[in-house]
């Protein structure tokens, strides 16, 4: 992104986004992304100029954005708490990990602390296999996970803000 761009308003680099992707065959998924890149999520304001772009209902494009995951139309948490659910992790107790997340955190999976400071997402292998139960923070992987230490990772994560 030149450095015009990213100080434009969000509605300005979002038009700009979705004048290049509609110009590219498969350029809707390309340019989901770079909406949620440069705003942090897709407003749910923007759908209708999307589909008009791409030339589709306003529930298409809902539905692509609602398909994958890693879409959103809220803006996220400040801090990002992924826990591996695959088979490895559930042997080891992801699944305890995981009900210890949300009561510790009071908020379930997909979902937002009431204050805004961290989100839960479940994962499908973060490929630490051999060391589960695996957890990413904030990009960063965290691997043999008790409760205990969960709690002391968001608390050094609270302390840091």
């Amino acid at each position: 992104m030149n450095q015009e761009a990213s100080t434009a308003a969000p509605q300005d680099r979002i038009v700009s986004i979705l004048e290049q992707g509609a110009a590219e065959p498969g350029g809707l998924l390309p340019s989901l992304h770079a909406i949620q890149d440069a705003t942090g999520f897709i407003p749910e304001e923007c759908i209708a100029n999307i589909a008009r772009a791409f030339n589709l209902s306003q529930a298409e494009v809902h539905g692509v954005i609602t398909f994958y995951h890693d879409f959103r139309t809220t803006p996220p948490a400040k801090h990002a708490v992924r826990i591996c659910r695959a088979e490895a992790c559930q042997s080891m107790g992801a699944e305890k990990l995981l009900a210890h997340a949300v009561q510790a955190l009071g908020c379930g999976l997909h979902e937002k602390t009431p204050d805004g400071m961290f989100s839960l997402e479940p994962v499908y292998c973060l490929g630490h296999c051999a060391c589960s139960p695996a957890i990413m923070l904030d990009g960063a992987m965290h691997a043999r996970v008790t409760p205990e230490r969960f709690d002391q990772l968001v608390a050094s994560v609270k302390e840091g803000t």
